[in-house]
Formats: structure tokens, sequence, C-alpha cells
């Protein structure tokens, strides 16, 4: 069964968004000077504009589980390396080409609360980031490295 994860607003999200409108609107109806309700204003339209595009979490589909999203970046000339080091062992990632140029690209999902992670990792073609590895399951304690 492939995995798929799907972006999803989580609660923290949510809290961000709801106290920004709710001090804006604190703002707004105070007797103040007109500067502070323009910033009241402002907060209100940044809290509904967060409400609206703010998705920080990802969800496994077909589950209810939240997952993290870590991305690493290598160069293509360790794609060997990567594939091998998330295939079998993550935490025996070389992380000292890590930001050094952007071939790879591993991503890990992980989560706490369940204690399991996914690595996959994809190769840059020109304009976006194909898969070369399938979706591997570990242990969360076996990508330690990786959500760092």
């Amino acid at each position: 069964m492939e995995k798929e994860f799907k972006r999803v607003r989580t609660a923290q999200d949510m809290i961000i968004s709801i106290v920004l409108v709710v001090a804006g609107s604190v703002l707004v109806v105070m007797k103040t000077s007109v500067s502070v309700n323009i910033v009241g204003f402002f907060m209100i339209f940044t809290g509904l504009i967060l409400f609206m595009v703010l998705h920080s979490g990802y969800k496994l589909v077909g589950t209810s589980e939240l997952y993290r999203k870590k991305e690493k970046y290598f160069p293509q000339s360790t794609k060997d390396s990567v594939l091998n080091a998330v295939s079998t062992s993550p935490d025996s990632l070389n992380l000292e080409n890590e930001d050094n140029g952007n071939g790879i690209r591993v991503d890990t999902y992980y989560s706490k609360k369940t204690g399991r992670a996914y690595c996959r990792a994809f190769e840059y073609i020109p304009y976006r980031y194909e898969p070369c590895s399938p979706f591997y399951e570990y242990g969360i304690d076996k990508v330690g490295k990786l959500i760092k």
C-alpha cells in the first residue's frame, strides 16, 4: 500500500489564529487612538488569513495519526549512500554533506505520540522532486538524527 500524507491544521495553528483575532477585536473595541484601532484590524485580518492558509501538520491518509515533517537536502553525488541509509538505517546517514546541494531530499514524517516515523528520498528533476525510494517505516528512535 502506498503511503500518502495530507497537510492538516493542528491545534497550535488554530490557537494562533484565534488569539490574533481575539486580541485584535479587543484593540478595536477599546476606546483608544486610531493607530491602535488600525493595529487591531491588522491583527484580525492576519488571524483570519492564517486560519485559512496555516496547515503545519500532516496526516497519514486513512488514519487519524498526526505527524510532523522534517526535510534534509543532500548533493546529487551522495545519492547512493543516502538511498542505502534511508532503506537500511537512517541513523547511519552522514549529515556532513547536508545543505551542500539540493539534488536529493529526504522527507521524514514522525509522530512522537505513536513513536513511528516514515522516511522517503526524492531526486531533483528540473523544476520538481520525484520520489526515488518508497516509504520506509521506522521507530522514532532510529530517525533521531533526521528530526533534529
